[in-house]
């Protein structure tokens, strides 16, 4: 599907460090347009000069009070200094996949690059984390408690590739579901466009599945928002477990 697929926008070589060629891909400008969104979301929230709240405001207030709710519930009270970045992460995440259900758009959390590239990152950050704070002893967790010594060895190696499956699962079931879900969109629209351009017969009895492809529709816009929110709630409880 032409959808996901990363293509080249604009290139041209700069002579820096030599003559390198740049690229700008629609990955790139999506990336950006979700990054100006974000920020121009803020600005418009922005109510420093203003006594009663805009209704942008108020938006925003409330999801930061939902972001505030999950990293205490998660993390804990005291453990607050993670809100910017699961903040951050949960609008640019969320932000990707609503645009994703414009027509015609790029879906960049669709991108195996993008999402297993946040996945590894995270994983490496929670990981020196974990490091800090508990030192060598860290990887003491990956040895049960009560386990018998002859089984050590064993449920020892099954617990570390545990561990390590968490840096390709966080990834992975953010861009499969989303993936699923767009292309599933895209083969029930091509059929609907072909059913309702046939006959008039046909197009009167195709109004029936149409209902049914906008209720399609208005989930996929459910799952992006909840998928926004599991992730960001999956990277808590990895912060938690550092």
């Amino acid at each position: 599907l032409e959808q996901f697929e990363v293509t080249s926008l604009l290139s041209f070589n700069a002579p820096i460090l030599g003559y390198i060629t740049l690229t700008l891909t629609n990955l790139a400008l999506y990336s950006l347009l979700i990054l100006l969104l974000i920020l121009g979301l803020h600005y418009m929230g922005n109510n420093e000069n203003k006594i009663l709240p805009s209704k942008w405001s108020i938006s925003l207030e409330s999801l930061f009070s939902s972001i505030n709710s999950m990293v205490r519930e998660q993390i804990g009270m005291s453990n607050e200094i993670y809100l910017p970045f699961i903040y951050s992460l949960f609008c640019f995440v969320l932000f990707a996949n609503l645009i994703g259900n414009v027509p015609y758009s790029f879906v960049i959390t669709t991108s195996a690059v993008v999402c297993l590239g946040l996945s590894f990152t995270i994983f490496i950050g929670v990981t020196l984390l974990g490091l800090s704070i508990h030192n060598l002893n860290y990887f003491s967790f990956f040895v049960p408690s009560g386990c018998p010594l002859v089984l050590v060895p064993m449920l020892s190696l099954i617990e570390f590739v545990s561990y390590l499956s968490r840096s390709v699962s966080l990834g992975v079931r953010l861009f499969a579901n989303l993936l699923a879900g767009h292309s599933l969109v895209k083969i029930l629209s091509t059929f609907i466009y072909k059913m309702f351009t046939t006959n008039i017969l046909i197009f009167i009895l195709t109004l029936i599945p149409f209902v049914i492809f906008v209720a399609i529709l208005a989930l996929e816009l459910g799952v992006s928002i909840i998928q926004s929110y599991v992730f960001c709630i999956l990277v808590c409880s990895y912060i938690k477990d550092a």
